[in-house]
């Protein structure tokens, strides 16, 4: 009967060691899973930043392009709007002449034209400041 015991402690060592090394085993396992699953955590995390970083760029780049472009539309508005002012005085130092030749009543609707022309300009110009800003 000696025996039958040994064989039975000799058994549940090894038992024991065998499953000593599978938890050993399994834990390692474990440990190397979590830190592959760690680098590619970190490999998409860069992969996703990569377009977010270009996609910023690309907004940024449009932005510039943008406010260049509304700068060249508020220059030439501004542009424009002296050169109308430039041919409204040639005209009016061109008829101003005409006008005193009218009959009063004639005169009269010549007048209120030009006031009427007058305040509409000026409402432009003040529009055009913020059209501008």
């Amino acid at each position: 009967m000696p025996d039958i015991s040994t064989d039975f402690t000799k058994a549940a060592k090894d038992i024991a060691a065998v499953a000593k090394d599978a938890t050993y085993v399994v834990i390692g396992a474990g440990v190397l899973g979590f830190q592959q699953a760690q680098v590619q955590r970190q490999e998409l995390r860069k992969l996703l930043a990569e377009p977010k970083a270009d996609i910023e760029d690309r907004v940024a780049a449009v932005r510039s392009d943008l406010s260049g472009a509304l700068h060249n539309v508020d220059t030439t508005v501004v542009s424009l709007a002296e050169r109308l002012e430039e041919i409204i005085e040639r005209l009016e130092t061109a008829v101003a002449p005409l006008e005193d030749r009218l009959p009063p009543q004639a005169r009269d609707l010549a007048k209120q034209a030009h006031v009427q022309a007058k305040e509409a300009r000026t409402q432009l110009r003040s529009r055009i400041p913020t059209a501008a800003a």
